[in-house]
């Protein structure tokens, strides 16, 4: 640990941390997260809990082949399950880049469907403050209503926690008066502490979510990293009294998989966190698999 010299004044976002325990060891999260799922998964498999897990999935696009007809065909199957299922809760989300939140807004018909982007150079984060800024503000001119951002990584690792939290800040300018997810990366954060700094400084720089991943990376979601991050939101909360939201994305291939996080953000979190606007899960693989165990038979509907 570096020793900062006598006298050294203390930066506005280290006064910051030094209100939260970031000081986690890996091994003690670990532990607890196996413990937590084999003692409290189970009682969360249930038909209902996986309608509800159908609402907050944020049905994600993000091709390199994705076209303005890809996306027309991939938001229309959305206007067709309100249809199809109107038992079920619709996705919460339909996410795509900023090329086409034209496209999702002028074909979505279903209300209550957010309309997220990733902005800001996704999913790398490399480029410059006035390029990102300007992403996401063409984004939400076309029609965004959510806005995803990935934190400045190298700046976080470096330690520069001013330059990490001005970006974020400006992304937030940006987005009006839109939502802003902010993806850590936890991935390449490596350390269950820099999962917590890294969630402390997002929100308090103005991310209205934290999400674990880009899915661009390996490794993406972990429920060690998202037991972290709630742990971090639940203190945020007592300390602030403002509520974040939660989004784990990437990696989620199964439906137990899902049933893990739910676990997590109820336990952590508790009831308050359990609504598709403040729970979400990133993906598109998944909605097949929850579509089919609520309807007991196989669906490849999206």
């Amino acid at each position: 640990m570096e020793l900062k010299k006598i006298g050294a004044p203390v930066s506005k976002y280290e006064e910051v941390l030094q209100k939260y325990n970031c000081d986690l060891s890996d091994q003690e999260v670990a532990d607890a997260v196996k413990k937590l799922i084999e003692k409290k998964v189970p009682e969360n498999d249930t038909l209902e809990v996986k309608k509800f897990l159908m609402g907050s999935v944020e049905l994600t696009s993000l091709n390199t082949t994705d076209s303005d007809q890809s996306i027309m065909a991939f938001t229309e199957k959305v206007n067709e399950f309100d249809d199809a299922y109107p038992g079920l809760p619709h996705v919460a989300t339909i996410c795509v880049y900023p090329c086409f939140a034209s496209v999702v807004s002028n074909t979505l018909d279903v209300e209550g469907v957010e309309i997220a982007c990733v902005s800001g150079s996704f999913p790398s984060s490399q480029a410059l403050i006035e390029v990102k800024v300007a992403e996401t503000a063409l984004a939400v001119k076309d029609g965004a209503t959510e806005i995803d951002i990935v934190m400045p990584v190298g700046k976080f690792l470096c330690g520069d926690y001013e330059g990490v939290c001005d970006e974020i800040s400006e992304m937030k300018g940006a987005c009006g008066d839109k939502a802003m997810k902010v993806i850590l990366e936890t991935g390449c954060l490596k350390t269950a502490s820099n999962i917590k700094k890294a969630s402390i400084l997002s929100m308090y720089a103005g991310g209205d979510y934290i999400k674990t991943s880009t899915g661009k990376l390996s490794p993406a979601a972990t429920p060690e990293a998202a037991y972290v991050m709630c742990q971090a939101i639940k203190e945020y909360y007592d300390e602030t009294g403002i509520q974040i939201g939660f989004k784990p994305a990437g990696g989620l291939n199964t439906v137990n998989d899902a049933l893990i996080y739910y676990t997590i953000v109820k336990e952590i979190l508790g009831e308050q966190w359990l609504t598709n606007k403040w729970f979400r899960l990133g993906t598109s693989r998944l909605a097949n698999m929850l579509l089919s165990e609520v309807t007991g038979e196989e669906v490849k509907f999206f």
